[in-house]
Formats: structure tokens, sequence, C-alpha cells
């Protein structure tokens, strides 16, 4: 059992990777109290870049993710322009994206579709890797996982603990009372944005150059409005965000394995698992409203001009 066991559970971290990405620039975005529901389309925007990136400048994956960084940070500000600065309305503004997104991803890959990359190998760090199981799952990924851990503890540390994470979830939550007290509520939303969005355009370079190093129209698969209901699954909260992804991840992985663990199901119905898996852990999750009501930012979805 542990030999199907250990190759599964290795392979949650890097299934599990751009959702946590995407994941947390959504959250970071909704923290200020903006609802982008263009999450898929600035995946395949960034992963176009990336893709694009590394195949023309030779720059590697290290290119490629600030490629893509720069790919879903442009998408976002097209958002921001909309619904921040002129109040249009998010869901729309934000579904729109998603629309401009695909479509512009598709015009630029056509000439991409015959290229492959050589990928990322993963890096076995000292001593660590040779644990026991532990050692192949935790240990054994490729240097963008590791990024990834670091970079959720960083903002997670950031939205908790500091002075900056204290004036986004106060605009988030309140953005009369924060202009009031002197903060440039529209422009603090915007930062949120670009940030949210560079985060989901790094998921998609990842997808696309390191997950699976070739390019394929649509890519992603739905993972962007995975990630946009993963963060109502957290509640909002870094953590809770990191173990859905996880989950996801791993039911991935798992129908992926699914042969080899002897299950005789049709593909169909094991392709679709993941995605069961997350209107399941919704479904559970929409019963607990009070923990909803209380974990919501307050001013979520509202625009907001001052003086309005």
């Amino acid at each position: 059992m542990i030999e199907y066991l250990v190759p599964i559970l290795a392979g949650t971290l890097p299934a599990a990777t751009p959702l946590v990405l995407a994941g947390l620039g959504e959250l970071v975005t909704e923290r200020a109290g903006v609802l982008n529901l263009g999450v898929e389309g600035m995946m395949l925007m960034g992963a176009i870049a990336g893709f694009a990136c590394a195949a023309t400048t030779g720059t590697g994956v290290a290119g490629a993710l600030i490629a893509g960084a720069i790919g879903g940070a442009a998408g976002s500000a097209i958002f921001a322009v909309l619904a921040v600065w002129l109040a249009a309305n998010q869901a729309a503004s934000g579904i729109a994206l998603t629309i401009f997104g695909t479509g512009l991803s598709a015009f630029i890959g056509q000439h991409f579709v015959s290229y492959s990359l050589p990928g990322l190998q993963p890096v076995n760090l000292p001593l660590l890797s040779g644990l026991p199981l532990l050692g192949p799952v935790l240990f054994h990924q490729d240097p963008v996982v590791y990024f990834t851990l670091a970079l959720f503890a960083a903002v997670s540390w950031i939205l908790a603990r500091t002075r900056v994470g204290l004036v986004l979830r106060a605009v988030g939550e309140a953005p009369e009372a924060a202009h009031a007290l002197g903060y440039p509520v529209l422009w603090i939303r915007t930062l949120a944005v670009l940030a949210g969005g560079a985060l989901t355009g790094m998921a998609g370079a990842y997808l696309s150059t390191v997950y699976t190093p070739l390019w394929v129209q649509n890519m992603t698969a739905g993972r962007g409005w995975i990630a946009v209901a993963l963060v109502v699954f957290a509640a909002w909260k870094p953590g809770r965000l990191l173990l859905g992804a996880w989950l996801f991840g791993g039911v991935t992985i798992l129908q992926l394995q699914a042969q080899g663990l002897g299950i005789a199901l049709p593909s169909q119905l094991m392709s679709a698992l993941p995605y069961l898996a997350t209107i399941v852990a919704l479904v559970l999750m929409s019963r607990k409203q009070r923990l909803l009501q209380t974990s919501v930012p307050a001013a979520l979805g509202k625009p907001y001009l001052p003086g309005a």
C-alpha cells in the first residue's frame, strides 16, 4: 500500500501549487473588499506569458514566473480600472476578464502549440529527503513548490501580523472608516488587485512551464474557478486555503493513480472527482452560515468611491 501512497502524496504538492498561488492572490484581493472572478482568465494570461517567455528567450522557469506575474498583473490592472476606479459591477467585470484572458491566451498560444519545455526536476533537500515517507513526500519537490510554501507563509504573516495587513483588512471591512482615517482606499484596493493578479499569473506560468511543460489551449481546466471557491471554502483564512488546495491536489493525483490502485471506474468519472470533491466541500461549508457571515469581509463586492 505504501508504494501507492507515496506517489499520491508526493504528487499532491505540485498539483496543488497553482491553486495555492491563485487562491492566495484571490484571498489578498478579497481581503481588500474586491471580488475578482477573473482568476481563470488571469491564470491563462500568466500561462501563455510565462510559456512564451521561456520558449523564446531561454530565461528558464524563473523568467517564466516573472513574465507570468506581469501577465496576470496586466489583466488585473484592466479589472482594477473598471471595478475599483470606475465602480463597475465587480462580478461582471471579473467574468469579462475571464473571457478576455481565455481568448487572448488562445490567440497568442496558437504559435506555441508544437513547443515543449524541459520543465523542472525535483530537488533533494540534504538529510531531510532520506526520511522515511516524509522525505520523498515533502523534501523531494521542485524549487517552485518550496518557493510557494515560503511565499504562502510570508503572505499569511503579513495579513495577520503587520500594519500592512491590518490596513488591508480595514479597507475590506469598512472603507468609509479607512478613508476617514486618511488611507487612500482606492489605491490600496488597486495594489491588492495587482498583487493578486501577479500571484495568479505566476500560478498559470507554473502550470505551463513546470507542471505540464507544454502549451495547451484552456490548460487551466477550471482551476481559476476552483481557486475562487477555495477562498470561500477556507472562510478567508490562509491556513484553510492551503488545506483546501492540498485536498484538490490530492484528489487530482488520486484519479491519475486510480488504475494503479486497481479502481475500475469510468475515466470520465475519475476526471470529474477533483471538481466533485470541491463541490461537496463547498456544500458542507455553506451549511456553516454563522462562520461565513463572521468571516466574509463586510465590504466584499461593494464598489466604493470617496465622496459618492
